[in-house]
């Protein structure tokens, strides 16, 4: 199991879950390899989107719907701060997690976190779990707790 994987499982053991990551037989990099893989609507994946915030360096963390895009302007509104592209050396150093597999629970670091309200209206979504074939299913508003994510209108709708 990779060092990843492990943080999540155990993030999630640590918030009281009795929730395992599922390997896929095909890769999750994408909102809409996973949703195939997981044979559920693309909104049921919750995106992790890493931002870097041009005042603090730090890695801010936005999970959206798999369907829906990050606004930039709204997502800088709600961190309060200029947002720039998060180059993988930083997802890395702060997250733990590699590009294609970041996970909104078991980062290095805590990180500062908003979600998509389009999530909650799911009775279960599913996130990446720290590689590229690992998922796991949660109830949204058991994601919202255990991320500490902020429910905020960042998105752009993409439909």
């Amino acid at each position: 199991m990779s060092k990843s994987l492990k943080r999540v499982t155990k993030a999630l053991q640590d918030a009281g879950l009795d929730i395992s990551p599922i390997e896929m037989q095909a890769e999750t990099r994408t909102a809409q390899q996973a949703a195939d893989a997981a044979g559920c609507h693309l909104d049921q994946i919750a995106k992790s989107v890493i931002f870097a915030g041009e005042n603090s360096g730090k890695a801010i963390l936005f999970i959206t719907a798999g369907g829906n895009q990050v606004d930039n302007d709204k997502a800088t509104r709600c961190a309060g701060e200029p947002l720039g592209k998060a180059d993988a050396s930083l997802i890395r150093a702060q997250t733990g997690f590699a590009i294609g597999g970041v996970a909104p629970v078991g980062h290095l670091s805590p990180i500062r976190a908003f979600i998509d309200p389009r999530l909650l209206e799911f009775g279960e979504i599913f996130a990446a779990a720290g590689t590229p074939r690992h998922i796991f299913p949660i109830s949204p508003t058991t994601l919202v707790k255990i991320s500490n994510a902020q429910p905020t209108d960042f998105i752009t709708i993409s439909r």
